[in-house]
């Protein structure tokens, strides 16, 4: 987790985006690595053409989006207050799979 540094950006509906990593996978290999994050659930992932989706998921009672922004990986959690531990945890996990920013 040393090299996770997580942000505090409130999006327009009051989200909270906390990190951004490199889009250095598919959308279909992100959604099954978050399902290896112990207590993972998909529930929504939505396709809209060759480069856009969006995969909402829940983690220790949050809900979580990742969507796709200037060649990232954004994600957002609904929550802001919700532990930075727990989204230290998120970033860090799919840090394994798409590298750092």
């Amino acid at each position: 987790m040393a090299g996770t540094r997580l942000i505090d950006h409130r999006t327009e509906d009051g989200s909270r985006h906390f990190t951004s990593l490199p889009k250095s996978g598919t959308w279909e290999a992100l959604c099954e690595h978050l399902l290896l994050l112990s207590g993972t659930e998909i529930a929504n992932f939505v396709v809209t053409g060759e480069t856009e989706a969006w995969i909402d998921f829940t983690y220790q009672g949050h809900r979580f989006s990742v969507n796709h922004r200037e060649g990232k990986f954004c994600f957002c959690v609904r929550d802001p207050q919700c532990p930075d531990l727990t989204l230290y945890q998120v970033a860090s996990h799919c840090e394994k799979l798409l590298g750092s920013a």
